[in-house]
């Protein structure tokens, strides 16, 4: 018998995994009600991740990295913002 945190893990790892597909499905898409579709159910899987995401800290099923430094932060900014 699975166990809570089997069941969050299990379900977070779909999420995640249906996420990255929508990506593709929404880049892809020709048709634009399609795509919005697609994107109304991306935003309804990104709202249940981050619920769940939460539930699993709380509960210590997961541990998230450490936050990432001001000084990293504003490193990959200003090379994402030089990118474009």
């Amino acid at each position: 018998m699975l166990q809570d945190k089997d069941m969050v893990n299990d379900y977070l790892a779909g999420l995640n995994a249906s996420l990255t597909g929508y990506a593709g499905y929404i880049n892809e898409s020709n048709n634009t009600e399609l795509r919005q579709t697609l994107i109304q159910l991306r935003n309804q899987d990104e709202a249940r991740q981050r619920s769940l995401y939460n539930y699993a800290v709380q509960k210590g099923y997961y541990k998230p990295a450490a936050p990432a430094s001001p000084e990293v932060v504003q490193q990959l900014k200003s090379q994402l913002t030089s990118n474009q």
